[in-house]
Parts: structure tokens; sequence; C-alpha cells
């Protein structure tokens, strides 16, 4: 009886047992599916304190919530299959030894006696502006001038109300060029009255229009004032030397005031934390939109509201736009969701960084819906940026623009939606670094894919990526030298359609290294 009350014990204590060992597998497992698929819950946040310019500032970011490993791509840019590397996603084209060349000939001289003053007024948004003052450095080394620090757009779209000084280094930028050119920060008193020449400047004219027909205006005035500073100077058969101070100018000369050099540096470095990025210059804002006429994908409503801005800024001369003709001509920037199918199908996994560099897309988050389903990890400087860091800037679109210059040249590989005026900086400027990987939509043969896919008769997959990579697979930032004019255009028309002096520098600027001789020495051709 004993023996079989105690068997009964010893039974019903093991049951007990094996009920709490279930109840805590049972716990453990409801435990590990919560932590692995609630995406919802939000990780703590951090601060991170930091100096930009000796100012202390503290950074205060939630953490990202990490995202799931996404399979690499079968498919990469080079067209190599199933086996391939994904750095090779990243991998920017042979630079084939191609190095900048920008140091003057022996025959070049310090700045002669000058003739006069010139006067710039700067117009267009940043990069239009950039490129434009560095044509006028060129221009005033042309006939002799002492070139005055620019005046900056203040009357353009965006309303900037920033001084030279508030975008650029004007000290760096006075005394780079100091054996090229004088540069005065303001005209000297005695001249603020004196009667001035005002000019426009031919568009893209060379060394001859300058020295003989701009040059004689020396004879009856001391101040020569340019009207607007876009696109006056002539791309190419220019003297060397002249080519080679455009991007002595561009490159060295005018850097970005140092609080936003410090401010985009720091950008770069936040964006590092999420390893290789890209930068999408996505140029899908409301200015863009209304100069070009594409209103592809867009309400009645909004269309009317782009048509109404372009009626009502004067100078923006073409008023009707049929906007199917601009987007099948490859003329409209691709919209967000078509980023999105492009870079899926180039290779570029779901968990790729991404850095928008742009104003206020137009449709706001709505119209980013379809890119961030695709890439969530989507960043810009207001985001990486605390409202105090970025207050300072806010108002001032060249400063905001000049942030996203400095992310989208340092990028492990930039792309934009459209080839404007930053992205065809950008593109230059990466040249002239090393040939740094920069891919360049084939807008107008991706459109006819996109609408494949709008009716239908293609999906997004395979099929599509072979088509998009083998498209692309020659438009990443190779050396090659500058394009010149479309056959058969004559005029005004010849210069426009040449490839522009900064979107590639070479020859001029970019040569090709020959390998050392047997004396161990080497030369630039």
């Amino acid at each position: 009886m004993a023996v079989s009350r105690r068997r009964r014990n010893v039974l019903v204590a093991l049951q007990h047992l094996l009920k709490c060992a279930l109840c805590v597998l049972s716990l453990l497992a409801l435990l590990s599916v919560h932590l692995r698929f609630d995406g919802s819950r939000k990780l703590p946040s951090y601060d991170v304190t930091f100096q930009v310019s000796g100012i202390e500032h503290n950074w205060k970011r939630e953490i990202v919530q990490p995202q799931s490993k996404a399979p690499i791509s079968s498919h990469t840019l080079d067209g190599v299959n199933r086996s391939s590397d994904y750095s090779k996603l990243w991998k920017s084209p042979s630079n084939r030894d191609y190095v900048p060349c920008i140091e003057p000939s022996p025959d070049y001289t310090a700045p002669g006696q000058s003739r006069g003053y010139l006067l710039v007024h700067s117009n267009g948004g940043l990069n239009q502006m950039r490129a434009g003052i560095c044509d006028m450095v060129a221009i005033a080394r042309l006939i002799n001038a002492t070139l005055v620090v620019p005046e900056l757009d203040r009357r353009s779209f965006w309303q900037d109300t920033s001084n030279f000084s508030d975008v650029f280094d004007e000290e760096n930028f006075i005394n780079a060029l100091a054996n090229d050119v004088k540069i005065i920060r303001k005209l000297p008193k005695q001249l603020a009255t004196t009667t001035k020449a005002v000019k426009h400047f031919r568009s893209w004219s060379g060394m001859d229009y300058y020295q003989e027909e701009i040059g004689s205006l020396w004879e009856e005035y001391k101040v020569i004032r340019a009207a607007k500073s876009d696109s006056r100077l002539a791309n190419n058969n220019l003297p060397p030397d002249i080519q080679k101070l455009r991007c002595r100018a561009c490159y060295e000369a005018l850097r970005f005031a140092p609080r936003i050099e410090a401010l985009g540096k720091e950008l770069v470095s936040r964006m590092r934390v999420y390893g290789s990025y890209i930068a999408l210059h996505l140029r899908y804002e409301k200015d863009m939109l209304a100069f070009s006429g594409c209103t592809h994908y867009l309400s009645e409503s909004e269309a009317d509201e782009l048509r109404i801005i372009r009626e009502n800024t004067s100078h923006w001369k073409v008023k009707e736009i049929d906007s199917m003709e601009q987007r099948a001509k490859g003329y409209c920037p691709l919209t967000p969701k078509e980023v999105g199918i492009f870079l899926k199908a180039l290779g570029y996994p779901r968990n790729t960084p991404i850095y928008i560099a742009s104003g206020e897309i137009y449709g706001g988050e709505a119209r980013m819906a379809d890119l961030r389903s695709r890439f969530p990890i989507l960043m810009s400087k207001e985001t990486l940026l605390s409202a105090e860091e970025i207050e300072p800037f806010v108002n001032h679109a060249s400063q905001m623009a000049a942030l996203d210059y400095i992310v989208s040249v340092e990028s492990d590989a930039f792309i934009s939606s459209y080839s404007g005026n930053m992205a065809r900086a950008v593109e230059g400027h990466r040249r002239y670094l090393g040939h740094r990987k920069t891919i360049s939509p084939d807008r107008k043969a991706l459109v006819r894919l996109f609408d494949k896919i709008d009716r239908g008769i293609m999906k997004e997959g395979k099929n599509l990526s072979m088509r998009v990579i083998e498209l692309h697979k020659r438009r990443q930032g190779s050396p090659r030298k500058r394009k010149g004019p479309i056959s058969g255009t004559k005029g005004m028309d010849r210069f426009r359609s040449e490839e522009a002096f900064y979107v590639n520098p070479l020859p001029d600027c970019v040569c090709h290294r020959q390998p050392p001789s047997s004396s161990g020495s080497s030369s630039i051709m």
C-alpha cells in the first residue's frame, strides 16, 4: 500500500514538472515570434554629441529599425549572372589612368594691367550660378578686367537672399585665383556712380568676341556689367590655359562657405553609418514640373496648378507644352515610382541606403510611397539633421542645395532622375575626381518600358532587369571625351547641342597619364 502511494506521488510530481516545462517552452516560443515579427516596436533613441566648426551640437536621433537582409539580385550592372558579387553594384568604372591636369602651361603669366572692372549678376539656381561664375573668371582674364565678387540671383523662382559669402568661401575664391585674375570684394567708392556698360554677353561666345567686341568697351567705360552669367562662354575651341582656368575656378577656388562644408561632411558621415549609399537627385519639385510641362500621373488640378505657374513666370519663354510628347522624347524627370522600378531592375537590394538630394517633392509623402515601398531606407538632410542644425539654412535654397551637392559628390553611386543643372555639375565633378560611379538613366528608353508595365505587357522581374542593365552598361561615368555638336545643327542650336564644359572636363582638365618611362619619370598628355 505504501509502495503504491509513493509511486502515485512520483507520477503526480512528474506530471507537474512536465506541465511547467511545456509552459516555459510555450512562453519562449511566443516571445521569439514577438521579437522577430513585431516591426512596429521602436528601438530606443540615443544621443551623440559632436562638433561642427567648433560649436558643440547634440544629435538626438532614433535608431533606425534594422532591415532584414534582402537577397542580392541575380543580375548586376555588368550582366554577370547568379555568382555576381554585391560589390560590383558599387564599383566605379576604371579611370583608365586619366587624372586631373589643371596646372597652367609654362607660358602662362600673372594677370596684366587691369583695364577696368567687371561686375557680374549671376542668374539661376546654385549650380547654374556656379558655372556662370567660373566662366566669368575666365572672361575677366580674356578682357584684362578686375573681377568684383559676383552678385547672386535674388529674383529667381527660389527668392533666395543669400550673398556670395553666405554660400561660398569668399577669401579662398580671391586668394586661389590671385595668379590668374585680380578679384576685389566691392567696386571702389569713386566708381559707384560712374556710367557702366550694361551688356548681355552673347551665349557660347569665344575668345575673339570678348577680346574684340567686349574689350573695345574699355575705350569708353571703366566698368562693364554682365547682366547674366549663364552659358556666356563657348564649351570648346578656347586656349588650353583658359579651359584649365575654368576648372581651377570650379574645383579649387569656388568652395562652399566653411559652415556649409562642415555640415555637408557631417551629413556624409551620417549616411556612411548605413554603409555604401546612393545619392539620388530626385528632380520632382514643383518648379521643374511647371517648367518642363510634365504632368504624367498627375491629377487635373495638379496639372492646372503647374500650368498657371509656368504662365506667370515671365522669363520662362515656352508656355504651351505637350506633356505626352515631352515624356516620349525623354524630356521629363522620372517619377519617384519609376526611379524605384529602375533601381530595383539594376539589381540594388531593398536595404540599399538612399540619400534624397532634392527640395520638396511635388505631392509630398504620398508620391514617395511607391519608391519607399521598394527602398525603405530613404534619408535626406531633413531627416539626418536636427531642427536646430538645419534651421539656419531652411529659407535659403542655394545653401540647402549646397548641402545636397556635397553629399552627392561624395556618394558611392550618384543617380539623377533628370539631367538638370545640379545633375550635370555633380557628374562633371565626379568625373574630375576620378570618374566615380555616376549612372545616367536613359529616360527615353525607360519610358517605353514603364509604359509596357502600365499596360500589363511587361512585369517587373528578370526580363525587365536584363533590359535595363543592358541599356545602362555604358552609362556609368567611364572616361570619354566631351561630346561635340549634333551633326546637322547650325547657329545657336549647334552650340546648344554640345555637351556642356562642366559636365565633362575631359580632355581639357582630365588627361591621360602615360606609364613611367625607363628612367622612372612619368608624363601627362
